[in-house]
């Protein structure tokens, strides 16, 4: 079972009182009204799912807010918790942000 940091609450929780959100930072189509079928399928229904760091969005049923993880999917591993709107400090790479 995971553990989970909620941002918001300041509390680490056992994985049941969070729900799985999805992949975070997904961009909407710069201008909704003019995309085409295609760009707004895109957006809804292909999703990364790679195999190793992942950047997730999660949201906790106790507090009532979403928030985004940096986790390895093979390891399950939980690398970082931070809030939306803010950037990750791990890249896909594993690397923190800035690092060589």
């Amino acid at each position: 079972m995971l553990h989970i940091y909620c941002p918001h609450c300041g509390e680490t929780r056992e994985e049941v009182e969070f729900h799985y959100k999805g992949e975070a930072h997904l961009k909407r189509p710069d201008d909704p009204d003019a995309a085409s079928d295609e760009q707004w399928g895109d957006f809804l229904f292909f999703r990364k799912n790679p195999r190793g760091i992942h950047h997730e969005m999660w949201y906790h049923t106790s507090c009532r807010k979403f928030f985004n993880v940096t986790r390895d999917t093979v390891s399950y591993e939980i690398l970082e918790v931070y809030r939306i709107g803010e950037q990750p400090a791990v890249t896909a790479d594993g690397l923190a942000q800035g690092a060589h």
